[in-house]
């Protein structure tokens, strides 16, 4: 069985001492592909050089925590990124009225020119929604003739929500939140109605670490997908080979085959 990670922030300053060995250990484990988040442009541009560096994927975007301090040359940075053979999604973008840490009307703002960048560049979206699934869904459904896919990355949300993502044709990105009984009751229940051939698997490390695992994970890797995997084969009934290759399936379906030797 083989693994595609489409969500890793291995940019972030915890892996900065030992990133070499994260990804031997993630293809110890099969891990053996990634999808690099960024998160503003310095951060897609840093995701960028290690997608290239590693022989890995990266996405380009604006998170909604940092859509308050764009440049407003920020959309021609993204675009000159996207062209990259290793960036295969604008994003991470979406809307988050959580902690409001940009306001309403930036987030919109900023939300809207990256599926506008998107459609542009027939890239798909790697979105993010909390606390805003209602804008977020009224706003995709008038870009969704336009853009080519996307994935609703790391959803903790409920059935109703998981089908709305999935009447636009996008796809549904599962984390180790799905591993919370405590947390995660609602996604528990509605993975058993997410079809195989629309799920994806992502650690977001290093965050949301499986804690159904003992010793408890203080960090989550890459390495830890299988874990992931293997809670969702338990609680849909699908056999674990099977979720290996519908989950590796969509994600090179929806983010394309390795980028040829020589490309920059």
């Amino acid at each position: 069985m083989t693994w595609f990670d489409i969500g890793v922030n291995l940019t972030n300053k915890r892996f900065s001492a030992d990133l070499d060995q994260v990804l031997t250990r993630a293809r110890q484990n099969k891990v053996c592909q990634m999808l690099i988040t960024g998160t503003d442009v310095q951060e897609s541009h840093s995701a960028w050089q290690l997608a290239k560096q590693h022989q890995l994927f990266s996405t380009a975007g604006v998170h909604p925590h940092y859509a308050g301090s764009v440049q407003p040359d920020f959309v021609d940075k993204l675009r000159q990124l996207a062209k990259k053979p290793q960036v295969r999604a604008i994003g991470e973008c979406g809307l988050d009225f959580n902690r409001n840490f940009s306001t309403r009307e930036d987030q919109l703002r900023v939300f809207e020119q990256q599926l506008e960048l998107a459609v542009e560049l027939q890239k798909p979206v790697f979105l993010h929604e909390r606390d805003a699934f209602n804008e977020q869904i009224a706003i995709l459904k008038r870009f969704r003739p336009h853009l080519a896919g996307g994935v609703a990355h790391c959803f903790t949300g409920n059935r109703e929500q998981m089908e709305a993502y999935l009447d636009l044709g996008l796809y549904i990105g599962i984390t180790g939140w799905l591993c919370d009984e405590r947390r995660a009751t609602e996604l528990r229940q509605a993975v058993a109605h997410l079809p195989p051939a629309r799920m994806m698997l992502e650690t977001d490390a290093p965050y949301l670490a499986p804690r159904h695992v003992r010793p408890r994970i203080e960090r989550c890797e890459p390495c830890h997908l299988p874990l992931i995997a293997e809670e969702l084969a338990s609680l849909t009934g699908i056999p674990l080979a099977q979720l290996a290759t519908s989950s590796f399936t969509n994600s090179q379906t929806l983010f394309g085959q390795e980028p040829h030797d020589g490309q920059s």
